[in-house]
């Protein structure tokens, strides 16, 4: 998306400290993206929702893979560039979903980090 980003993380350990994480994600983005544009990257803060017990991070992934399509930005899964994932295969949730579509209910709304 042009003006947010969409991120769904897993905390792998009762350690996982989400606003730590967050920190260090966008110092380190924000330096890398300030050096090459001279221009500020991100906001402060950030939104942020844990996923109920009854939600798949399949469905989320869905839903955030979904979302250029709803912006208007592009017209099939899969033809956003900026979307990637080092959990699941893109292309083979790609293909599943068009061989079984089905209209994507939008998440909760997020709590906001300031």
């Amino acid at each position: 998306m042009p003006d947010h980003v969409h991120i769904l993380l897993h905390g792998k350990s009762e350690r996982a400290d989400l606003p730590t994480f967050m920190k260090r994600f966008k110092q380190t983005t924000a330096f890398n993206y300030k050096q090459q544009t001279r221009r500020v990257l991100w906001q402060t803060g950030y939104h942020e929702r844990i996923l109920r017990d009854d939600e798949s991070s399949e469905s989320i992934a869905r839903y955030i893979l979904e979302n250029p399509i709803r912006a208007g930005l592009t017209s099939h899964l899969g033809e956003y560039p900026y979307a990637w994932s080092d959990v699941y295969d893109l292309a083979g949730l790609f293909a599943d979903w068009e061989r079984n579509p089905r209209p994507s209910r939008s998440p909760r709304p997020p709590q906001s980090h300031s």
